[in-house]
């Protein structure tokens, strides 16, 4: 199992969604399959495209058909109405339909009323999905060494790329040292010690936003539990956290100390010791990677304890199933 993987949520059934409750009190929200009927369509595609290229928005509707290549203009009105409320919006007087009163620009429009049009969230996402090349890119990379000792057998480190995914694993015993997804886009100019230091960054941020209870994929609520005794977990490790969004099924799973990478106690005791957290990838740090540092006290309800030895002391974190820090405590060398 990589660190992200999937359940047997299924985001499409009719009871994915509360109905009942009255924030979900949609009249005009789309059923999944039409929501991808709508961008299925190349000038549609178009459309948003167009929109993240121009230079500032709102975008006037001429501007947006020449920019789009769509001579008639009734299609291509008809085209725009099928995105606008979903994907699109429309900009009076240089306003947000949106009601935040926000402008990027007179782009598409100017002192006397001119309408334009911008992104809704949605519409972005597509875009920028395109951008990370989700959709359209495929690309292969050679395993390479990477920053770090196995925690293991102190092997070397390798990363290596396949399906989205960037997975560390010791090239000696085969340790896993956290696989977790990368889009291909991030692999784009950089080199290999950059992609490397890019896909620490992006786990950190993943799991931050996991820790703290929000879907780092659609923001929906995240729930955090204690898993025991998984030999197919990527980190080894028998003791894990999993992290799962109930509105749309993403999930995560880490070792515990994860979540203590930025906690102020962490960081200054390794800090008063020469070790800036910042600075290390999350592999390096054993804490992070595998279960040793790590005990199950108590089940019921679940509380975690986790050691950091260095130097000689010791900083022992105990935490809740749901990784909240209850108590932090320096045991020093005698």
């Amino acid at each position: 199992m990589s660190g992200t993987h999937h359940s047997e949520f299924d985001p499409f059934a009719e009871d994915a969604v509360p109905a009942d409750d009255p924030v979900f009190a949609c009249t005009d929200c789309l059923e999944p399959a039409e929501a991808f009927a709508l961008v299925a369509d190349e000038t549609r595609l178009g459309i948003l495209q167009a929109l993240w290229a121009a230079d500032e928005r709102p975008v006037a509707f001429s501007d947006l058909r020449r920019a789009v290549g769509v001579r008639d203009s009734a299609q291509f009105n008809y085209h725009l109405q099928q995105l606008e409320g979903h994907f699109v919006t429309k900009v009076d007087d240089g306003s947000r339909a949106d009601g935040r009163g926000e402008s990027r620009g007179t782009h598409g429009g100017d002192a006397d009323g001119a309408t334009g049009y911008d992104f809704k969230h949605a519409g972005e996402k597509v875009v920028r999905s395109v951008i990370a090349g989700s959709f359209n890119e495929h690309p292969t990379i050679e395993p390479f060494t990477v920053q770090g000792r196995c925690v293991d057998c102190n092997g070397q480190l390798e990363a290596s790329y396949g399906e989205e995914h960037l997975a560390i694993a010791c090239t000696a015993c085969g340790h896993g040292h956290g696989e977790y997804q990368f889009p291909p886009g991030g692999l784009g100019d950089r080199s290999r010690v950059e992609i490397a230091e890019a896909f620490d960054q992006r786990v950190r941020h993943l799991h931050c936003l996991a820790a703290d209870g929000v879907c780092p994929e659609c923001s929906g609520r995240m729930e955090t539990r204690v898993v025991e005794a998984d030999a197919d977990c990527c980190l080894g490790a028998s003791t894990r956290v999993d992290h799962e969004c109930s509105q749309c099924g993403h999930t995560l799973c880490s070792a515990p100390g994860l979540r203590l990478l930025d906690h102020s106690t962490v960081v200054n005791f390794h800090q008063e010791r020469g070790v800036r957290l910042e600075e290390r990838p999350y592999w390096t740090l054993p804490w992070c990677v595998s279960d040793e540092y790590t005990e199950l006290v108590d089940r019921e309800p679940a509380r975690l304890a986790v050691r950091m030895p260095l130097d000689g002391d010791e900083l022992r974190v105990t935490m809740t199933g749901e990784l909240d820090v209850l108590e932090t405590r320096i045991v020093e060398s005698t």
